[in-house]
């Protein structure tokens, strides 16, 4: 692995926490206006806010450790930070999509479309580099 590879998927780690803690006090805010501590309590709002992190958490951690095992496997960089980007790009839009009420449906579709690209073009490469 190089350092720049390396160091690469640390800025999109970082970028990546961010919004995670941006969609995770949206939930916060979303509770006290609804005033609900534990589950979604039927409040719209608060069921929307938890389906847009916990949609965060099913993706992004997958991703991240395949950015991770392709700098392992010696991925130039620039791949890293290609897929890192479109990754954040993606991720950014679609949490953008959860957090405003009146959100243009493109934000999410487009997240979604940017995070599954990331996914597949790693696993390829992946399953490239350890066939070949």
């Amino acid at each position: 692995m190089t350092e720049p590879a390396l160091n690469a998927i640390a800025l999109y780690a970082a970028f990546n926490t961010f919004i995670l803690i941006w969609l995770a006090v949206n939930v916060m805010k979303r509770r006290g206006a609804g005033k609900v501590s534990v589950g979604d309590g039927g409040y719209a709002p608060l069921i929307r806010a938890i389906r847009g992190q916990a949609n965060f958490v099913e993706y992004v951690p997958m991703a991240l450790i395949m950015l991770m095992i392709m700098a392992l496997q010696g991925a130039p960089a620039m791949a890293i930070h290609i897929a890192g980007i479109v990754l954040t790009i993606g991720r950014l839009l679609h949490a953008m999509h959860f957090i405003a009420e009146d959100a243009p449906g493109w934000q999410r579709m487009v997240g979604t479309l940017a995070t599954l690209i990331v996914l597949v073009f790693t696993a390829i490469g992946l399953i490239g580099h350890a066939l070949f």
